[in-house]
């Protein structure tokens, strides 16, 4: 490690935040009891860290700097959208007063779907083996390059039949695998 590396967060992920799940969401409605606070599959990505962080009320893709020179800095609340393999994902500006800066990217939130900690641990995993998987990209997305700053494109969407030909029958809902990312309900496909 060369002296502007700066080590995994994960650890200091989760004292951050299981200090904030103890003093300031103990009684708060969108909590799932069952779960705990986790930092998950933290792996260097470029020049930052990468890795899921599961709280009982939400869980986030979460970047920080691992080389101070490659971070940049956006401020919060703002977006910035990053190529993966499997597409383009927006990730919001953040700023702790412990942690430093970050950017997240919202999976999941509520986590009332979640029975326990391994549930969420496997969806966690899960959602990173997709993110780097070519497979899971959507039609139209981006599947490399730079740091964009253009939102990504939306997925086509099925043709109005003429109204001469007969109406589809609705196929069984299929759940994409970035879908199952980003916690988005099945799709259905229309037939011919």
């Amino acid at each position: 490690m060369t002296e502007t590396d700066r080590p995994s967060p994960a650890s200091a992920l989760e004292q951050r935040f299981r200090a904030i799940w103890l003093q300031q969401m103990q009684d708060v409605p969108i909590v799932n009891s069952a779960l705990a606070v986790e930092a998950v599959g933290f792996r260097p990505w470029r020049d930052h860290w990468l890795g899921i962080l599961i709280t009982p009320w939400f869980m986030n893709l979460w970047l920080m700097p691992r080389l101070v020179a490659g971070w940049s800095t956006i401020a919060e609340r703002e977006s910035r959208h990053h190529v993966f393999p499997a597409g383009v994902f927006e990730f919001i500006g953040g700023r702790d007063a412990v942690l430093g800066d970050y950017q997240a990217c919202s999976l999941f939130s509520p986590m009332f779907d979640f029975a326990d900690g391994q549930a969420a641990r496997d969806t966690a995993l899960a959602s990173m083996d997709a993110l780097f998987d070519v497979a899971s990209r959507e039609p139209g997305d981006v599947g490399s390059g730079p740091t964009l700053t253009a939102t990504p494109p939306m997925p086509p969407t099925p043709s109005t039949p003429d109204s001469a030909v007969a109406a589809p029958v609705p196929a069984a809902p299929t759940l994409s695998k970035r879908g199952f990312l980003f916690g988005q309900p099945p799709r259905t496909d229309r037939g011919p």
